[in-house]
């Protein structure tokens, strides 16, 4: 998992990071004091795990996951503070755990440890390929038949998967990483760590901000193209 910690405070930042490293499932941690620096980091590294503090110079961790929560991207949050009278609102942004400073190790591999199972552990009640080729997706107490021809994109919304579809949406639980390994590798490509997209329904494609892009698919969505994704992507569909 790659994790990023998010505080103002050296010592703390530098704390939490050496416990988060310490992790056997972590692979690489880096390091924000502000929800700017915070911004420019998830630009070109996808973050699966971030670590927030409540108090930042200028503005707070909450405000860092409401622009993440805009943007329909937020890794698997954890607010990693000396308070303890936020918890209800750290939920209310979609916040999966709230561990307390001073930070102790247990508490942090605990933390780390729940954050691997949600992310490590598809659901059974997700769609499967069929032998036609189609997708049994289920829904409103129903199973649709979905072609992958079909499909526009597929993203992680909160902890749901969301595909949408030429027709439809559908909302699920279960990995996009499932669904990158199931889906045809031609047709079907990764932009950022939360979309998954089909390129035969790409429309139109935008320069965005630092070397990256913002693509507009078949149904109107506006999808990232994030720095790591942005030469496979111009490979692929031919762009200079």
């Amino acid at each position: 998992m790659n994790v990023l910690v998010v505080d103002d405070e050296l010592y703390a930042r530098q704390e939490l990071a050496y416990l988060v490293q310490e992790h056997p499932q972590v692979s690489e941690v880096r390091m924000a004091e502000s929800v700017t620096d915070a911004l420019m980091v998830l630009l070109d590294f996808e973050v699966d795990v971030l670590f927030l503090d409540i108090q930042l110079k200028g503005e707070t961790g909450f405000d860092l996951a409401e622009k993440l929560q805009a943007k329909d991207y937020l890794p698997y949050l954890i607010f990693a503070t000396a308070y303890d009278d936020y918890a209800l609102k750290a939920f209310q942004v979609d916040a999966s755990d709230y561990v307390l400073k001073p930070f102790d190790q247990a508490d942090i591999h605990r933390a780390l440890d729940k954050a691997y199972r949600s992310q490590a552990t598809p659901s059974t009640e997700g769609p499967s390929l069929t032998d036609t080729g189609l997708l049994a997706v289920p829904g409103d107490e129903r199973v649709y038949m979905i072609s992958p021809d079909d499909i526009v994109l597929l993203t992680v919304d909160g902890h749901q998967l969301r595909m949408e579809t030429v027709q439809r949406t559908y909302e699920f639980s279960d990995s996009l990483a499932a669904w990158e390994q199931k889906l045809p590798e031609g047709t079907f490509m990764k932009t950022h760590r939360s979309f998954l997209i089909n390129l035969q329904k790409v429309r139109e494609v935008q320069p965005y901000f630092n070397q990256t892009y913002q693509v507009t698919m078949a149904n109107g969505s506006k999808v990232p193209v994030s720095r790591t994704y942005t030469k496979l992507f111009k490979q692929r569909l031919n762009i200079e």
